[in-house]
């Protein structure tokens, strides 16, 4: 009877193992799973943040480019006003040519 009892137990005994043995590797493919999964959801969002990003550089580099334009717009129209110092120098010529107000004028 011992035999017998040994055999069933080291039976029983090889039973408990493969059933933790598989219990282990459902777990783990469990996770591996969740994982991949995981990684899945992580690529997607990432490209998603990657788009996004470049658009927004998009968007960016056109603000600058019409910043860059109004600037160079800006710059060839200031050549073309008169400096403080021009402005002194006809304020002083049209002094010169003004001789009736060197007269007085008589008062009513």
């Amino acid at each position: 009877m011992d035999e017998q009892e040994y055999s069933g137990q080291t039976y029983n005994d090889s039973n408990l193992k493969i059933r933790d043995v598989e219990e282990r590797q459902r777990i783990l493919k469990d996770r591996l799973l969740l994982i991949g999964q995981n990684l899945i959801d992580i690529k997607e969002k990432t490209t998603q943040d990657i788009l996004e990003i470049k658009k927004d550089i998009e968007i960016l580099k056109q603000h600058a480019e019409r910043t860059k334009m109004f600037l160079e717009t800006a710059s060839k129209e200031f050549s073309k006003f008169a400096k403080k110092e021009d402005l002194e120098i006809l304020s002083k010529q049209a002094k010169m040519f003004q001789p009736l107000d060197l007269i007085e004028r008589p008062k009513l």
